[in-house]
């Protein structure tokens, strides 16, 4: 038998136990480490759906409380498989496979010797399928190493550029009518208008939150001006959006609805130099050639210390050391060491700092084996095995603050 865990938290916690067969078949569950007793014959799927309905409710329990700060770290997780057409977001290992389709096998394979990629699974001829690392010796080796094959030489620099311009390509996403993110973003921006604004910081290139919030009427501050064309400035993250009419008797401000701050410390796909400023094209404007993106390369913590990196990174360790905040991330590995240096440290110095992670799959080893351990022993971090698209179903909607009125109206012509 083998226990996977969906839920994990000090005090609470669903694990489902699956059979050896194959395919495996959910032979038990169990809530806070307590078997569950089912009536005799209860069919393997409704077992299932106990232990999924259990969790949500365990998880929007957890985020009913009215955190002071909320914010949100989202990495491919949250772009993985939506897109119009049959253009999806990818993780990584997907852009591998499209590398190779676009360049050929034998041309990533003779790349991969080339640049001393020795990384293969399990000792066969299959390589592993980290662009990231591939690329990190690509840029190593690209002032060094030279191909001595006279047939099809291949060039270091330009395998990176056309590697990098396809990840640019395919980052390229149109927001589908059924995508989440508008209804995630309805939820999470239902707050009293006297606390912070939510804040999501996206690992992620495309611009998907940014067209949701087009398409819903949402108020996006993310550091660029709100003139044409848009330039970025940090000062314009410490800007909100008030009414100035209707009540200033009491000399107060009235802070608008349906308003979140959005920030990219990866960069984006609409983001350019324009001279010594830095520009946004609009979220559904494509091929923005020289995109400014931190490309998955090992000097990508380096890169971060680069404007605007910088100011976004700074924004999100700040935030984390704020008192009663909440950070919540969805599809995020914890594979990019600086990201995961502010959170350690907002856990370890930070007591009222609140985590909670959101990953289809739940790592009881591995890269994320030292969170699994620290989510067992203490109650302000929860894990929850969840798809983006299901977690924003799942998320708690708080009805008492609702912004309906706030919807666009479409007039049919």
């Amino acid at each position: 038998m083998t226990r996977k865990p969906i839920y994990v938290n000090e005090k609470s916690s669903v694990e489902i136990e699956y059979s050896e067969e194959e395919p495996p078949k959910v032979a038990e569950v169990y809530i806070d480490g307590i078997k569950h007793v089912f009536e005799d014959g209860t069919a393997e799927d409704a077992k299932k759906q106990y232990a999924f309905k259990t969790k949500k409710n365990k998880y929007s329990a957890f985020l009913s409380y009215q955190f002071d700060n909320l914010v949100f770290l989202t990495g491919a997780g949250s772009s993985y498989g939506i897109g119009a057409d049959d253009k999806k977001g990818l993780l990584m290992s997907g852009l591998w496979d499209e590398a190779v389709s676009s360049l050929s096998q034998e041309k990533i394979d003779r790349f991969c010797k080339l640049v001393k990629y020795t990384y293969k699974e399990g000792g066969s001829e299959v390589w592993i399928k980290n662009l990231e690392k591939l690329l990190s010796l690509a840029d190593l080796a690209k002032d060094f190493v030279k191909d001595t094959n006279h047939y099809g030489k291949i060039d270091i620099k330009e395998m990176i550029h056309d590697i990098k311009e396809l990840i640019k390509d395919k980052c390229n996403l149109e927001l589908p009518d059924d995508a989440p993110h508008n209804l995630f973003l309805s939820k999470i921006t239902k707050r009293k208008t006297s606390l912070p604004r939510v804040k999501i910081f996206t690992l992620n290139y495309d611009t998907l939150f940014e067209q949701a919030a087009l398409k819903g009427n949402f108020t996006v501050i993310d550091g660029f001006s709100y003139s044409y064309p848009r330039y970025f400035s940090g000062r314009n993250f410490d800007y909100d959006i008030v009414v100035r009419y209707g009540n200033r008797i009491k000399k107060e401000d009235n802070f608008v609805n349906r308003v979140f701050h959005l920030y990219k410390p990866h960069g984006s796909v609409n983001w350019k130099l324009e001279g010594d400023e830095i520009a946004q094209a609009k979220p559904t404007e494509i091929n923005v050639d020289e995109s400014l993106m931190i490309y998955p390369q090992s000097n990508k913590y380096e890169h971060s210390y680069e404007p605007p990196f910088f100011e976004m990174m700074s924004r999100f360790q700040q935030v984390l050391r704020q008192d009663n905040i909440m950070l919540i991330t969805i599809g995020f590995s914890f594979g990019d060491k600086h990201i995961v240096t502010a959170i350690k440290e907002a856990l370890e110095q930070n007591p009222g700092f609140q985590l909670m992670v959101v990953n289809k799959g739940l790592e009881t080893d591995g890269q994320m084996k030292w969170l699994y351990d620290l989510a067992k022993e203490h109650s302000n971090i929860v894990l929850v095995d969840e798809l983006f698209d299901d977690f924003a179903k799942g998320y708690p909607d708080t009805t008492i603050y609702d912004q309906d009125e706030y919807k666009l109206i479409k007039i049919q012509k």
